[in-house]
């Protein structure tokens, strides 16, 4: 059933004619957000902080507001139009399906067993008798059992449990590393690091998701949110979700800033690197605070594991069931449907293969350049959407929202060159 169904009868969220939102009602953007706040993420804001001090605050918090933007574009279409963000590109012509189709492939091949190796990183660094590559797939097994019945709600309240441990562990991190709030507040102040520039774009556009925010549209659907009616939720939903996300890539922006930046201490910049700086936080203040942070790096983790496993195959499930020419409500096109459940199993099998043989350079290539225009993609699909015929005319961009959009276009397609330049240089 469908909002254009004469008897579809939105969920009951909580929200009766006229009662205000409530925090209650919030979800789908709690599950975008800390899905896209993974171990990289982390460790990038981690560096900057490392490499920099608090110089490259600002733009963290700029990369919130990007999030936002395009999180609330994505969702603002599906509610003012009552379709998937995959119909809207369709609408835009063939040409998203000629890259969206092998993008979602190679990328959720790759990113299976990067997401299952991150989750298995810290269990394994705490309890190194079982080997490595179990606790990956073990991690792999158990979040594709856990989102195989494509149920949105459990899935909302486990992301919740996970953001509650992320909370305690890397904010309380954070306040143990006694930020400097002067040094914090002078960060604010936009500045660019001599030779940083790519460094400040990626902090900036990089901190997140990719993929997952156009997922958004699709967690409003489960919700039950459809219609303009759940605007105003969508947007404080949203909302609160980034600046939340916020506060985790701040305090880690914190601890490289007063933790490694004052001591000149160098980590790695993969996932490594947070297990380093698990040992460097037990050195300072105890086992007990090196082994919080490890549950919270683990949290982050397996929290992304579950909103891609869950997020992306819904959105698969309505590219495949799109090109088995299924109409859009057909079953097999929802979540918990059988193109939905393939890809979950192709997230979860397949890239064992590549955790038990090495990452191979070619498909490592073919990730780096059809993931590095991912966002520009995004960016430019919904600056064409917002404004286009099909969307109600009340509900489209103003100019300002556009000029925000065409900027938010150039930082992810100066990021993109910068990948694609990276993903054919050696080693």
């Amino acid at each position: 059933m469908t909002p254009d169904d004469p008897t579809y009868q939105p969920a009951d969220d909580g929200l009766r004619p006229g009662e205000k939102p409530k925090w209650k009602v919030l979800g789908p953007g709690l599950v975008v957000a800390a899905t896209g706040i993974g171990a990289g993420d982390l460790i990038a804001t981690l560096v900057a902080g490392s490499m920099y001090g608090y110089a490259l605050l600002w733009a963290a918090v700029a990369g919130v507001i990007i999030k936002i933007f395009l999180v609330e574009g994505a969702g603002r279409w599906s509610l003012a139009t009552g379709r998937s963000i995959f119909e809207g590109w369709r609408r835009l012509g063939k040409w998203t399906s000629v890259y969206f189709g092998p993008y979602i492939l190679v990328w959720g091949f790759v990113y299976g067993a990067t997401a299952m190796s991150a989750s298995a990183l810290p269990i394994y660094t705490v309890f190194p008798q079982i080997p490595f590559i179990a606790y990956a797939i073990f991690s792999g097994l158990v979040g594709a059992a856990l989102v195989w019945f494509g149920r949105y709600h459990a899935l909302e309240k486990v992301v919740a449990f996970f953001v509650g441990l992320m909370f305690v562990t890397v904010v309380g991190s954070a306040a143990f590393a006694a930020p400097n709030l002067l040094d914090a507040l002078q960060g604010l102040i936009p500045t660019i690091p001599e030779g940083g520039l790519i460094y400040t774009l990626s902090i900036a556009g990089g901190v997140g998701g990719t993929i997952t925010l156009a997922a958004y549209g699709y967690w409003l659907k489960e919700k039950g949110w459809y219609t303009p009616k759940w605007m105003k939720v969508m947007r404080i939903d949203n909302g609160f979700a980034y600046v939340l996300s916020g506060v985790f890539v701040i305090a880690m922006l914190i601890i490289g800033a007063e933790l490694l930046h004052s001591a000149n201490i160098a980590i790695e910049s993969g996932d490594e690197g947070l297990v380093q700086l698990s040992d460097v936080l037990a050195a300072e203040y105890g086992a007990f605070v090196g082994h919080l942070f490890l549950i919270g790096f683990w949290a982050a983790s397996f929290s992304s594991i579950l909103g891609v496993w869950n997020g992306v195959s819904i959105m698969f499930a309505d590219f495949w069931g799109r090109v088995r020419k299924r109409p859009e409500d057909h079953p097999a096109r929802r979540s918990g449907g059988k193109y939905y459940k393939f890809y979950v199993l192709w997230l979860t099998f397949p890239p064992m293969l590549l955790l038990l043989l090495g990452k191979p350079v070619g498909i490592i290539i073919a990730y780096g350049v059809l993931g590095s225009f991912f966002m520009p993609f995004l960016a430019v699909t919904l600056l064409f959407l917002l404004n286009g015929r099909h969307m109600p005319k009340e509900w489209r961009n103003g100019w300002i929202l556009n000029v925000v959009f065409v900027l938010i276009t150039l930082i992810f397609l100066v990021l993109g060159v910068n990948q694609l330049i990276s993903a054919f240089q050696p080693g």
